[in-house]
């Protein structure tokens, strides 16, 4: 028989490993090529990974729930050949819906990746990312990580370790603590510890946010008090969770407000929708139209398109916007559009209903949601006149449009200042502090602002 590995697949450029998230095929299974044999996940989309042969399942070497380095076998399949083990070609590659596969017709060659040792502060132990990410999900605390006795080169502790010791904490076994080892308070000072390995102020502050989101405390609906119900994250939500404390724990938020007169975008949209449907197959939204002005302000504010890296500034030449998306499960999601600024009001309009479908149909690709360097929130379409976002890191600022009322408001004018009733909304600007300061946000929000009430009624497409 030949034998073929089946590898955990490269999903995007940043990313180095993936959470199995149920297996369609067991070991004995017949298996046809391209058909489904696992459901994986990152940190933002779930993605299917199909068979690379024909033949039989014979070992599947990871649980559900497993999380997997990029590159690593994670199945063997049987075709049925001459007895040699071998190594596949080509890697699968994710497989989100079957009618995008002919979409990604450029063959992947398995990448193996060594992921690189995390430091802790106070201490001069290593993790790697695969151990912390098992850390944060399992809720093993920093103190409680650096008690686990390391079977790793140089004591380091291993995937097997840390597992090892869940399931002891669940069945109520003692772990034994290594002599090396000592426990971890992030309110000591470095002395009174272990020295401490270099560490940015960035990945101190990040160590810090793994840590905010406590385990589960086991409770039931009586030990709460009154009539209420116990709701499970899901794995969505939790990351979510964890990615919205560690944004407010690395940047300092700022957020500015502005109003806009959108009376011009308004008529302008409802005059020309019927006929931009009919001439290009898509609907013609107020999304395309915010970012259409957006990539023209940042070409003129730079500074709002850049990262920080610890006392580096990241200044982005490429304009890739993000924008959120809700999904059936209320959950957000939010997919790039790259290179936003060589676009047209066509393509910014494809682009944005085609993110939005796919988001909303679990269609996503990996790389779909990779590489933003500035975020566009639109509360408005769930009613709210304004909002106070969080920041999308490592970006520096997100903007949030808010609802478009009616309101009576006063017109300047060469002959006078009138009344009228014209189409107002809030804008609001929330940056980061740290490379932002008020007098660059509030012009930048103020340049957005005048952009949107300058949209010309004779604008074409």
């Amino acid at each position: 028989m030949a034998i073929v590995d089946l590898v955990m697949p490269k999903l995007g450029e940043s990313i180095m490993e993936a959470t199995v998230l149920k297996w369609y095929k067991k070991p004995g299974d017949a298996v046809k090529q391209d058909e489904t044999v696992l459901d994986i996940a990152t940190d933002k989309v779930d993605s299917e990974v199909p068979s690379i042969a024909a033949g039989t399942i014979t070992e599947v070497l990871y649980k559900e729930n497993d999380v997997v380095a990029i590159g690593e076998v994670i199945a063997r399949i049987d075709t049925g050949g001459n007895g040699t083990l071998t190594k596949q070609p080509e890697a699968a590659k994710p497989v989100v819906h079957e009618h995008e596969a002919a979409a990604e017709e450029v063959p992947y060659v398995p990448q193996p990746v060594a992921a690189p040792a995390a430091p802790v502060a106070g201490s001069n132990r290593f993790y790697s990312p695969l151990v912390m990410n098992i850390a944060n999900s399992e809720g093993v605390s920093m103190a409680d990580l650096e008690k686990i006795p390391g079977s790793g080169n140089e004591g380091r502790v291993t995937k097997k370790d840390i597992l090892q010791y869940v399931e002891d904490k669940k069945t109520g076994v003692k772990p034994t603590e290594s002599a090396e080892a000592a426990p971890v308070t992030f309110n000591k000072p470095a002395e009174e510890t272990r020295p401490a390995a270099p560490q940015t102020e960035e990945e101190n502050v990040k160590s810090e946010a793994s840590s905010l989101l406590p385990a589960t405390t086991g409770k039931t609906e009586a030990d709460y008090g009154g009539n209420v119900e116990i709701i499970e994250m899901d794995r969505m939500r939790k990351l979510i969770a964890k990615h919205m404390v560690n944004s407010k724990q690395t940047s300092p938020h700022v957020t500015s407000f502005v109003e806009a007169d959108v009376t011009n975008m308004v008529l302008w949209r409802e005059k020309v929708k019927k006929e931009f449907e009919r001439r290009e197959g898509t609907k013609i939204t107020f999304t395309p139209l915010f970012i259409d002005c957006v990539v023209r302000v940042i070409k003129r504010y730079p500074m709002i398109n850049s990262s920080v890296d610890g006392d580096r500034i990241i200044v982005k030449k490429d304009i890739n916007i993000g924008m959120a998306t809700a999904m059936p499960t209320g959950n957000l999601i939010v997919p790039v559009i790259r290179n936003a600024d060589y676009l047209n009001l066509v393509g910014l309009s494809k682009q944005v209903n085609t993110l939005a479908d796919n988001a909303r149909n679990n269609r996503l690709r990996p790389d779909d949601t990779q590489g933003g360097t500035f975020t566009l929130t639109n509360v408005g379409t769930f009613g709210s006149l304004m909002g106070t976002p969080i920041i999308n890191q490592p970006q520096a600022a997100i903007l949030a449009v808010g609802a478009i009322k009616k309101r009576p408001v006063v017109i300047e004018t060469e002959l006078g200042d009138t009344i009228g009733i014209r189409h107002m909304m809030y804008l609001s600007l929330s940056y980061d502090h740290r490379i932002i300061d008020g007098s660059l946000g509030a012009s930048f929000l103020t340049a957005v602002a005048k952009e949107f009430e300058a949209w010309s009624m004779e604008k074409t497409w």
